[in-house]
Order: structure tokens, then sequence, then C-alpha cells
């Protein structure tokens, strides 16, 4: 198969200068202001979505390092599998945030409840439809008994570059 290759589309703008000492997932960054810069080429593609409350942010995770299959994550103390993780050491270093839409300017979206470290290439853009996003979960594995320390849950610099 042959190589994919991504150009980011824009720039997250957040007061998180590190990886470490992030909010590991938007729960824990309830109220955190940020800001997209969308690169001016791209800015057309903005139309009409100030009408959607929330966003999904697709971003790559530059400055993480990779990590083994088998990973220790933020939240447990045993090894998971890296696919049964939200983690940021990844094969491929793809993050995935639904954040607030608060306003866009020009080509700078407002957003709120951002866990993403300032600088970070953002990668797409998709309106959160909770009819398409929100599904009933039967069960969530390993998260089960951890999911309570998310808002609390920091980056501790275990995948950090």
């Amino acid at each position: 198969m042959d190589d994919i290759i991504y150009t980011p589309i824009g720039t997250v703008h957040s007061p998180f200068k590190d990886p470490e000492g992030t909010p590991i997932q938007p729960p824990g960054a309830e109220g955190v202001e940020g800001r997209v810069e969308v690169f001016p080429q791209y800015a057309e593609g903005l139309k009409d979505l100030e009408q959607f409350s929330h966003i999904i942010l697709l971003y790559h995770f530059h400055l993480s390092k990779k990590s083994p299959l088998l990973v220790k994550p933020f939240m447990d103390d045993e090894h998971h599998g890296v696919f049964a993780m939200r983690g940021p050491g990844r094969p491929n270093s793809i993050g995935l945030s639904i954040l607030r839409l608060v306003s866009i300017e020009e080509n700078t979206l407002h957003i709120k409840d951002v866990d993403i470290v300032d600088g970070t290439p953002v990668l797409d853009i998709k309106p959160y439809v909770p009819e398409f996003d929100v599904r009933q979960v039967e069960r969530i594995g390993w998260l089960e008994k951890n999911v309570h320390k998310v808002s609390n849950s920091k980056d501790d610099g275990r995948f950090k570059k």
C-alpha cells in the first residue's frame, strides 16, 4: 500500500505550550478557550459551519513519540493495546476532539473545552451532529472503572518526544 500523506489545513492555538499538564480529553478542559487558525486557502470551506454548536477536530499529535502496541494509558496502571485507548502515542498520531464552537471570524474558529497543545496541526474539521455521532453503548472496556478520572487527568509526559 502506498504511503498516505496529509497536509495540515490549519493550526490550534491554546494555552497549553507543552503536552505535559494538558487535559487528556475535552471534559477535563471544560471552559478552556482556544482558536483554530484555518489557512487562508481553506477558509471558504468554513461556510455554514457557524450554524453548528460543536465541531469534531482531527489533528496530528506532532509532539508525541510512537509507542509500542501495548501501552500503559493515563488513567490506568495496566498495559492495554494502543487501539483500546485514546492516548497520543499511536502508529498514526491522529487525535480527535469534540469541541464547542463559539464563533467564527474570517478564518479563525473560537473554540472551548480545548484539550490540545498550542501549535498542533489541524487535519480536518467536521460538524458534530448528535444524530450521527451519539450511540448507545453497552460497554466501555477497561475505562468502565476509570472514566470518572477524566476531569482531573492531565498528560504526564509519557508519550512526549
